[in-house]
């Protein structure tokens, strides 16, 4: 079997020079401060300055924040945001939505998959996302081949990464089978399957693939424990060294009750039992857990990977966040589905269904006075820098130069500063309150728009509209 090389963040971007920026005010690791100077040389910060002369550096207006990984992502769902909002003739679950997915991309061709991606990206990139970890499962033709190149589609995945200038960690999905206890696969699920050594060689093409692109990483994907076996996933597991290894788990009851029935334990509870689960893992969803399992997935060093808008729309749960956070748990965000990409509004959402759950308010804070939007914020920095492997989530030296500006002026941050700031762009929606975004040190996004956004977007609706037709 193939064993792959370990993987670290690729070259950084080039830039031709050092360049310095000068900043009214940045959030920095140990809090906020005004008169920021950096030095930004082949896309890191090099050096940090606080209370700083501007002298010649290049002044950007606005509130300066660390860009938000957004951990987990399937782009290709953007393009079928609210054509799974009709009622069917029974309950509609979790496992309705699959079907209406899985005709979606049946349909889907690379240069598809590509656009789809690149307009997602860029929208991300205007909502204040500045990386992202795709976790890519669509891998084979439409009637299940594999494509001459095993990695064609996840080409098209760095392919539009490359075009929107989003940072990226490709975790290409290993799919073996349909449900537990290696269960046949269904036809909705061909265009997924890899046995572990044809997987092993999409990987490593993957990684050639994505030296192309500046700062990448690339990790692996079990899908879940449904989709795998337990021989399959150590197998894929023992072969990647120092990777991000990405799971599904634990995302609906149905998954719990067939997992137990399959083995006698819960998923989380079976992953912690089997395997290696440490700090380089990131649990997506995690949603139904018992007292016990939260604690050992915070004890583990792993990082929960919560979708709130996506777990929302599901109707998926709500995740054990309190008793998580008391027990040292870090946790990041993602956008999933994709039906709303909104940085902010993944925090908003995540705070509140917690407030929906136990009828209270400010839950995810550990301290009295601690401000909810700072809580949410930084502990979604450090869990997704941590689950994408790259050296993001901080305006400090040897990090990513990825940094979002607030409109200073913006009405919602009229009578307030510093952590308020946070607050309001958090739980204080408005019209848009990002105006700059750099990634590598570059600006791609300016007063609010993708720089190449009216290409991006043109090329996305006619994918759409040929989809829909066809």
């Amino acid at each position: 079997m193939t064993r792959l090389p370990a993987t670290g963040a690729m070259s950084p971007q080039h830039s031709a020079g050092a360049r310095s920026l000068f900043l009214d005010h940045a959030f920095l690791p140990d809090g906020w401060a005004r008169n920021v100077r950096l030095t930004i040389e082949s896309g890191c910060i090099s050096h940090v300055a606080a209370d700083a002369e501007r002298g010649e550096s290049e002044y950007v207006k606005g509130i300066a924040l660390p860009g938000l990984p957004n951990l987990h992502c399937h782009t290709f769902q953007r393009g079928m945001a609210g054509l799974a909002e009709r009622r069917g003739s029974g309950n509609d679950s979790f496992w309705t939505w699959r079907e209406v997915m899985y005709r979606f991309l049946d349909r889907l061709m690379p240069d598809d998959v590509e656009a789809i991606a690149a307009h997602a990206y860029a929208e991300m990139l205007e909502q204040g996302f500045t990386s992202v970890g795709e976790f890519h499962y669509i891998h084979h033709g439409i009637d299940g081949s594999p494509y001459a190149n095993l990695a064609e589609m996840a080409s098209r995945i760095v392919a539009a990464a490359s075009a929107s200038g989003i940072g990226l960690t490709l975790l290409p999905a290993f799919y073996a089978y349909g449900g537990f206890g290696a269960a046949a696969a269904t036809p909705g699920q061909r265009r997924f399957l890899n046995d572990p050594d044809r997987f092993l060689k999409l990987v490593a093409q993957t990684r050639e693939a994505a030296s192309q692109l500046p700062s990448a990483a690339v990790g692996i994907a079990p899908h879940s424990l449904r989709a795998v076996s337990p021989e399959t996933l150590r197998a894929v597991v023992d072969a990647t060294a120092a990777a991000p290894i990405h799971i599904h788990v634990a995302e609906q009851t149905k998954e719990v009750e067939d997992c137990i029935a399959w083995s006698g334990r819960r998923p989380v509870e079976w992953l912690l039992d089997n395997m290696p689960v440490d700090a380089r893992w990131c649990l997506i969803h995690a949603t139904h857990m018992t007292s016990a399992e939260t604690q050992r997935l915070a004890a583990s060093g792993a990082v929960a990977g919560l979708c709130p808008i996506t777990e929302a729309s599901l109707g998926d749960g709500i995740f054990n966040g309190p008793e998580f956070l008391a027990a040292g748990g870090q946790f990041g965000v993602g956008s999933d589905s994709n039906i709303e990409i909104d940085a902010a509004g993944e925090l908003r959402l995540l705070e509140y269904s917690q407030r929906l759950g136990r009828r209270a308010r400010n839950v995810m804070t550990t301290l009295a006075g601690e401000s909810t939007g700072r809580r949410l914020f930084t502990a979604a920095l450090a869990g997704g820098a941590k689950a994408l492997g790259r050296p993001i989530g901080a305006i400090a030296a040897g990090h990513r130069a990825d940094i979002v500006l607030l409109d200073a002026d913006h009405t919602s941050f009229a009578t307030v500063d510093r952590d308020h700031w946070l607050d309001s762009w958090i739980f204080v929606p408005g019209r848009p309150s990002i105006t700059t975004v750099l990634v590598g040190g570059e600006t791609v996004v300016r007063d609010g728009c993708h720089l190449h956004s009216e290409a991006i977007t043109a090329r996305y609706r006619a994918t759409l509209r040929r989809l829909v037709d066809a």
